[in-house]
């Protein structure tokens, strides 16, 4: 018996250790992880500070279940309250096993139906409009009132304001998520899902595709940035116009001539491309290749060349033919579209 007693102990203590490895392992990830671009911690939204809100609910209590379960076993196993009875053993399995799991279940069912939005139909309300393609975003704005706009990779909201999201996929899956201001959705190819996002603090954001759709997921983000409302009204203004470019810049007359107007449009020049990205404005744009490179000439040059080099079976073909000085006055031409 007192051996037996010996290796229960021994047991406990080696499990006890294990954990405590483990949690120490573990704490220092997490609490690097509260700093990093895409961090839910980094709360700048109201959704995403209710999310962080019900996260930590459920982490404190998974810790009190989960000492509460060990303490129970430990007691159990080194008999530390003496032999139990019958009536007693029954009572604990029906009271922690099916009655406080089922209290428990619908305290947090209750709390996570809070945070639902309430979808009233308010005219007054920006409507934006994502389209996910591989591996990029489409971006179309719906203001209350004035004409809408087209952009691509790059969101732009005010702060303090109800945005509604409305989400199409072209092709497979997609997930939009903008971890700093609020949870992801789905995008569905034939369906619309809709998700309203208010973001609290200007600032620039990271945002991802969450669902895996292909070779190059990984590689398609964007960035956010929320304005202070009025900015915001002055951006979107200038973003409706359109591109002050003349036909006589060689930049133009190779965009027109390389076949690049046949995917992409640029307001004011070429009108039909609406296979790529709108390319309006891409010189005010902070990335190009939906996130992946910071919008330089250096990089745009590349990213014409090459774009396979740096996105994998990304669907531009590669304009490698173009002399070094003409790839450069192409992507002078498009770094001026501001």
């Amino acid at each position: 018996m007192i051996l037996a007693a010996d290796l229960g102990d021994r047991k406990h203590r080696s499990c006890f250790t294990a954990s405590l490895r483990l949690v120490c392992l573990l704490l220092p990830a997490g609490a690097s992880g509260c700093s990093l671009p895409q961090s839910t911690f980094e709360n700048a939204g109201v959704q995403s500070e209710e999310v962080t809100q019900l996260f930590w609910i459920l982490a404190v209590g998974a810790v009190v279940i989960w000492l509460l379960v060990m303490g129970t076993a430990i007691a159990a196993t080194l008999h530390l309250f003496g032999k139990p009875s019958e009536r007693t053993v029954n009572t604990f399995i029906i009271g922690a096993g099916m009655v406080v799991p089922t209290i428990v279940l619908a305290v947090l069912l209750s709390m996570g139906l809070t945070l639902l939005p309430s979808w009233g139909e308010d005219p007054e309300r920006l409507k934006i409009r994502v389209h996910g393609e591989q591996w990029w975003w489409r971006v179309q704005y719906q203001p209350a009132s004035g004409p809408g706009t087209v952009s691509a990779n790059e969101i732009h909201m005010p702060a303090g304001e109800p945005v509604e999201f409305v989400l199409t996929s072209a092709d497979v899956i997609h997930s939009f998520w903008i971890p700093a201001i609020g949870g992801k959705l789905d995008m569905i190819p034939g369906r619309e899902t809709r998700l309203l996002l208010e973001a609290q603090k200007p600032g620039v954001y990271r945002g991802v595709c969450a669902e895996y759709c292909g070779t190059s997921h990984a590689l398609m983000a964007f960035a956010v940035v929320v304005h202070p409302p009025e900015e915001f009204e002055a951006w979107l203004e200038r973003e409706g116009r359109p591109a002050d470019v003349s036909w006589e810049q060689r930049g133009a007359q190779l965009f027109l001539s390389s076949g690049c107007s046949g995917c992409h449009r640029i307001a004011g020049l070429a009108d039909r491309g609406e296979v790529g990205p709108d390319l309006t404005h891409v010189g005010a744009r902070r990335t190009i290749g939906a996130g992946i490179a910071k919008n330089t000439q250096g990089n745009l040059i590349n990213w014409i060349a090459d774009p396979k080099s740096m996105k994998p079976a990304a669907g531009m073909p590669s304009y490698d033919m173009l002399s070094d000085e003409e790839l450069a006055e192409l992507a002078g031409f498009l770094q001026a579209l501001r």
